[in-house]
């Protein structure tokens, strides 16, 4: 059995998160998963747990959220999904 991370219950149904930058991680439930590793909008401090959106380097939970970011982060919008960094 492992220990989750975040909660440290040792579940025998645990598993890895292994992140692109060689990161591995042991959680007990995707709830806990999402605590640890999902980004935060930078508007209203939700959890983005959906495709988001990325712009200006900032990430936000929607597009409505992007746009009150300002018109710098307004101008970059684009979908967060498959997009690589510059």
């Amino acid at each position: 059995m492992s220990a989750c991370e975040v909660c440290g219950n040792d579940y025998w149904m645990a598993f890895e998160v292994h992140t692109v930058g060689g990161q591995v991680h042991t959680f007990d439930s995707f709830e806990c998963a999402i605590q640890k590793l999902a980004p935060i909008c930078e508007h209203c401090g939700c959890r983005v747990i959906g495709h988001g959106v990325e712009a200006d380097a900032r990430f936000f939970c929607s597009g409505h959220c992007a746009r009150s970011g300002g018109p710098m982060v307004a101008e970059q919008l684009r979908s967060a999904v498959g997009a690589r960094p510059n």
